[in-house]
């Protein structure tokens, strides 16, 4: 399973996500209209990814031009300009994932969710004063 996610940086919310058994542009089109519909953002807000393909797809910068939104992409070979998304990913696959069997895809979604759920409304980051993304907001 693929996961896309898309992060508040101020908050450390994950205000978007989309989870599918392929990793396509749709993946990650359907996890920044999710964070686009639920946040409302003013035009010209900042997308961070890395260089990707289906970052970099003619398909989805149109999707950004669509929602107003301007991309930012870290450069070839530099891990730590997208170090907090990544930060997440291995929290997810070393505190949550990795210590339950999921037998399902189905399985896998709602584990996810519950972790989305976590840690969004109970994980204590550092970064926003040792309180969860929901309160800091």
């Amino acid at each position: 399973m693929y996961l896309a996610i898309v992060m508040d940086l101020f908050s450390r919310k994950i205000i978007g996500w989309s989870l599918d058994k392929t990793m396509t542009t749709t993946l990650i089109e359907n996890a920044l209209k999710q964070a686009h519909a639920s946040q409302r953002p003013p035009r010209g807000v900042v997308f961070h990814s890395d260089r990707g393909s289906q970052y970099t797809s003619g398909q989805f910068r149109k999707l950004c031009e669509k929602l107003h939104v301007r991309r930012s992409m870290g450069d070839v070979g530099a891990c730590w300009d997208n170090a907090v998304v990544e930060r997440f990913f291995g929290s997810l696959k070393h505190d949550w994932i990795l210590k339950v069997v999921q037998l399902t895809r189905e399985q896998m979604r709602q584990d996810v969710m519950n972790y989305m759920r976590y840690y969004n409304l109970e994980r204590l980051h550092s970064y926003t004063g040792y309180v969860a993304p929901v309160e800091f907001e």
